[in-house]
């Protein structure tokens, strides 16, 4: 009898309030997937920092080369905390694994971007999330997000707004939580009004000097918030 006490104590502990297990393997730290678009609108103009109108994929690489150096600058400076970042980008209108979720190496984000591919095809918003979500669900980090750098409306496959509640529930069911951000660059913010409703940051950027300044607000106040 005592022998199972001890035991129904030990799974009690396990479970939260929810009824779920939780999880034995969640360890301290972020887990982050980068959703790049490389979609063929990203050829389009808009003004760099200098007021020079610039393709949008340049100016995007230049933010994402941005984003790697503050990400550098928390490994550097948050030594105990462990950070993993994948690389998800848009190639003939399906999305494409660039990068896998590993622990984060400035390096090897610097080297895909200087032989980054040309943009091309459609905008695969919702299929994205669902990739993006699988990956993540996968890591033992227990702080998780989606960052989404998109300079247009879903083109193929499934509509983001009416996949995430589903991926929503799947995260769930590992006592897990996935935020995500979009940063909509040379787009109105207000096509993403219906993933708004759902609880994900959505900001606007229309030049290169405004992109850079979303993409850091996200990493400062929504994803590395949590552990700095």
């Amino acid at each position: 009898m005592a022998l199972r006490s001890v035991l129904l104590g030990c799974f009690i502990a396990l479970v939260g309030f929810s009824g779920t297990v939780r999880s034995a393997r969640a360890e301290e730290g972020v887990a982050v997937t980068i959703v790049y678009d490389l979609s063929a609108s990203m050829n389009e103009t808009v003004p760099d920092r200098d007021g020079k109108n610039t393709p949008k994929y340049i100016i995007a690489k230049r933010a994402l080369l941005a984003v790697v150096d503050r990400l550098k600058q928390f490994t550097d400076t948050a030594k105990d905390k462990k950070l993993s970042v994948s690389l998800l980008i848009f190639a003939d209108s399906k999305v494409k694994e660039a990068l896998p979720l590993a622990p984060f190496s400035a390096q090897t984000f610097r080297d895909w971007v200087a032989s980054a591919p040309k943009p091309n095809g459609g905008t695969p918003l919702g299929e994205s999330l669902q990739v993006a979500t699988a990956q993540l669900l996968a890591s033992p980090l227990n702080h998780k997000h989606i960052m989404v750098i998109t300079d247009g409306a879903n083109t193929n496959g499934p509509d983001p707004a009416k996949v995430l509640p589903g991926l929503r529930k799947d995260a769930q069911a590992k006592d897990a939580y996935i935020g995500v951000h979009f940063v909509a660059f040379d787009v109105a913010a207000k096509v993403f009004d219906p993933l708004k409703k759902l609880d994900v940051t959505v900001v606007g950027a229309a030049n290169e000097e405004q992109l850079n300044a979303q993409l850091n607000y996200v990493l400062r106040e929504k994803v590395l918030v949590e552990v700095e």
